[in-house]
């Protein structure tokens, strides 16, 4: 027995504990965006439904004397794959820094290759244990309940991403976390392979492992089996993307939903009576009308949001979970069962990142989500009555879920109708949704304004008299704008390099000699800048030499350092936190490092760290002391006259003279000014936006 309880806990601790930690490992590829977790646990849940599916074919089809054989060369191959890679990859499970994407295109596809060959086999593995471990206890304990064991493996789960941000991601590097799950993973081989060794039956025979053992589950069981789970999967997603967007794309933010989800299928496949079909109604209904009002209302203070879509999280995961394990059927046919559930939960990870991009201009599988699992508990009411009520009580019941359902599914539909009506253009790819709305809101002057999620990435005007102003951020008052105006290269040839394009404000700045180098990861940011749609002619009517590079700044600023390409820019502005969610690689000790590298001698850093959330200043402090930089932050206060948004700008530099102009201090509050706060410096293994948000 306690063989079978080490390996299905210890298998569950690692499948859990890789996810977040080879989705940090890649994030900064990536640029940071939040789709990244959603591509990694697309990827995952399909190797889990491939890892179920051997399963069952392993107990059904194959022989019960040689199932711990086939097993077992499958775990060896699997541990002397990670031994191999560990010679040569900094651990076993990390892929090398050549691995890294040249440019922005096909990240999906690259992000599978990464993850199937650093992880692919031992995940695999992995994912079989859960229900061949139940089988095999199932056939030497007939007597006892097989499917707690499938709680004890969520609880392993659970345990797994309740630790991650909270100890390992802080304690350990990354080089470290993979060295240590790979000695756990060779524990857990060797640990499955003496168990499905002692499950084998005493004797020869030839004969399979009957499946009989009550009815064989209908089609329409089945149906409902993977709809549900794959309505459970669509929301963690759904609401994963919708939290990691508004601030960042990191574990902890992965972990919460996550482990809310783990949390529905330890309560719900442990008990029935932990859910009660009434209550979580209840629930549903309340976190529903909270829901309506925060996407009304979206600049709710970031922790209330997350209290809200955990609440809906949680309770949409009970209703779906809860039912499927109501449905479940006989032990004799757990691994089918198994094999619908994690075939749902991958249907629900393909819908969203896939066919989703494809049929919405927004994140619409959020209420349309919403709207599905109050459909299904439409459904399972009336297929599988609460015993307890009465008749009248029954009908009344499920009279008034009809109608929520009614409601949100008339909602899901007409309000992102609404929301496409005001837009001139809406765009959705892996990075984000792009919009560009017209807008007379300055000046009472009429402009195109480009929204990234919630967050404006700048306008134009359309008159000619003040088409070539800079606006939002990007002022002549605001921090860069000063920095521009008052630098000595300013009248000279001036090399200027910008980290995030938006629709290319700054270009109104370049004079005839200066050279403009603009990085950006999202291609239709650079296609609007570029003047697709006739919204947009920065670039187009800037007098200086303008270039954008394709692809996460970081990375094309490493590549280009070890071809010899060092820009020595006069200016080097990073304009990347602005938006909800913040790419953290750009803003850490390593990356401030190459920035300084490709930095003149008597160059400024601008770093635009306006963000609602987000107090970014202490983390830009820290970087500053580190590295002996002259510090000054500059805020601007919104002037719809001037067209200006509230800004707020760091600029650092090696030379204090560079910042000891009039123009700059008579605005500026100094280091000493600031104060500190008592934060630890970010790093690329260590990050912490809770300490910062306001």
């Amino acid at each position: 027995m306690i063989v079978f309880t080490l390996s299905i806990c210890l298998s569950a601790f690692l499948l859990f504990q890789i996810q977040p930690m080879i989705a940090k490992l890649i994030l900064p590829w990536f640029g940071g965006t939040s789709a990244v977790w959603s591509t990694v646990m697309l990827f995952f849940q399909v190797l889990l439904t491939g890892g179920y599916a051997y399963g069952h074919y392993l107990i059904g089809r194959i022989e019960a004397p040689r199932q711990w054989k086939v097993h077992t060369a499958l775990l060896l191959l699997s541990i002397s794959l990670l031994v191999v890679l560990g010679f040569s990859w900094v651990s076993p499970i990390s892929p090398p820094v050549e691995w890294k994407p040249v440019t922005g295109e096909n990240p999906i596809g690259h992000i599978f290759m990464l993850l199937a060959v650093s992880v692919g086999l031992p995940y695999f593995m992995l994912s079989t244990n859960s229900p061949l471990i139940q089988a095999w206890f199932n056939r030497i304990f007939p007597e006892q309940s097989p499917y707690r064991l499938y709680a004890l493996s969520n609880l392993g789960s659970l345990l797994a991403l309740v630790s991650y941000p909270i100890i390992v991601e802080p304690l350990l590097s990354l080089r470290w976390q993979g060295w240590i799950w790979s000695g756990l993973y060779i524990v857990f081989g060797l640990l499955t392979a003496y168990a499905s060794f002692i499950s084998k039956p005493p004797t020869t025979t030839t004969r399979r492992v009957p499946t009989t053992g009550g009815d064989r589950p209908t089609i329409k069981s089945i149906a409902i089996w993977i709809t549900l789970s794959g309505t459970a999967s669509l929301m963690l997603l759904a609401i994963t993307n919708q939290m990691t967007q508004e601030v960042a794309a990191v574990p902890f933010l992965w972990v919460l939903p996550l482990t809310l989800y783990l949390l529905s299928f330890i309560l719900a496949f442990e008990n029935e009576r932990w859910y009660n079909r009434p209550f979580f109604s209840a629930v549903l209904m309340l976190a529903t009308i909270g829901f309506i009002a925060l996407i009304m209302h979206p600049q709710i203070a970031y922790m209330i949001q997350i209290g809200l879509y955990s609440v809906l999280a949680f309770a949409c995961f009970m209703v779906c979970h809860g039912e499927l394990y109501r449905l479940r059927p006989q032990p004799a046919h757990l691994t089918m069962f198994y094999l619908m559930v994690s075939i749902g939960g991958a249907a629900g990870g393909i819908f969203v990142n896939f066919i989703a991009p494809v049929i919405f201009t927004g994140y619409w599988e959020l209420p349309y989500g919403m709207a599905l699992v109050w459909l299904l508990l439409t459904v399972v009411a009336h297929i599988r009555p609460i015993k307890s009520l009465t008749e009248r009580p029954r009908f009344l019941f499920n009279l008034l879920v009809g109608a929520i359902a009614t409601v949100t599914l008339i909602f899901s539909v007409y309000y992102p109708i609404g929301i496409s009506s005001t837009v001139l253009m809406s765009e959705r790819n892996f990075y984000g949704v792009v919009r560009v709305r017209e807008t007379e809101e300055y000046r009472n002057q009429t402009a195109y304004i480009l929204i990234d999620g919630y967050t404006q990435h700048g306008f134009q005007f359309v008159s000619a008299d003040y088409r070539n102003k800079p606006t939002s951020y990007f002022t002549e008052e605001s921090g860069i704008g000063l920095a521009i105006l008052n630098h000595p290269k300013r009248g000279k040839p001036m090399k200027v390099g910008v980290l995030g394009l938006g629709i290319g404000v700054l270009a109104t700045y370049g004079q005839p000699g200066d050279v403009y180098r603009l990085y950006e990861i999202n291609p239709t940011m650079i296609e609007l800048a570029e003047g697709y749609g006739g919204y947009f002619s920065f670039l187009q009517d800037s007098q200086a030499d303008m270039s954008v590079i394709l692809g996460d700044a970081r990375i094309a600023l490493e590549r280009e350092l070890l071809l010899g390409e060092n820009h020595q820019f006069d200016l080097l502005v990073m304009d990347a936190f602005s938006s909800g969610s913040v790419p953290v690689h750009l803003i850490t000790k390593e990356a401030i490092d190459l920035y300084l590298q490709h930095l003149s001698t008597e160059g400024i850093l601008a770093v635009n760290i306006s963000n609602r959330h987000l107090d970014l200043v202490p983390v830009v402090m820290q970087l500053a002391d580190y590295f002996d930089l002259e510090l000054v932050v500059i805020r601007t206060p919104e002037n719809k006259e001037l067209g200006s948004n509230p800004s707020l700008w760091a600029l650092l530099a090696r030379d204090s003279a560079l910042l000891d102009v009039p123009a700059i201090t008579a605005r500026a509050r100094t280091h000493d000014e600031i104060g500190t706060r008592n934060i630890r410096m970010w790093t690329d293994d260590y990050s912490n936006l809770f300490q910062i948000l306001k």
